[in-house]
């Protein structure tokens, strides 16, 4: 089991930038590279008695695109995916407005 841990550690740390920014792409002369949130987790464990074996592992990721970075003759910029941006930016706002909520009423005692 112990292979397994060290087979997903070697190819998660791989896998950071080439996951949130994809391949350059060229669609009619105009360069892009596509940006997305990325998350990914992984686990795994192993517990046996003098006769048995057990293991288990397991693993899961996210991906949401949020915009390309596009190149023209103007120049580079970033085109966001509006859809995206809003179901990633509404569960953040929340849980940034429920934290300085938190916050507050802890300062104010």
């Amino acid at each position: 089991m112990t292979n397994l841990v060290l087979k997903l550690a070697e190819q998660a740390k791989n896998i950071g930038v080439t996951a949130a920014y994809g391949e350059q792409q060229d669609v009619d002369g105009v360069k892009f590279v596509p940006v997305a949130l990325s998350y990914y987790g992984f686990g795994a464990g192993s517990e046996g008695g003098d006769d048995e074996a057990a293991g288990g592992g397991g693993g899961g990721g996210l991906a949401v695109p949020v915009g390309a970075y596009i190149k023209t003759r103007d120049g580079l910029r970033f085109d966001p995916n509006l859809i995206s941006l809003i179901a990633v930016a509404i569960p953040f706002i929340w849980v940034s407005g429920k934290a300085l909520s938190g916050i507050i009423r802890a300062l104010k005692k």
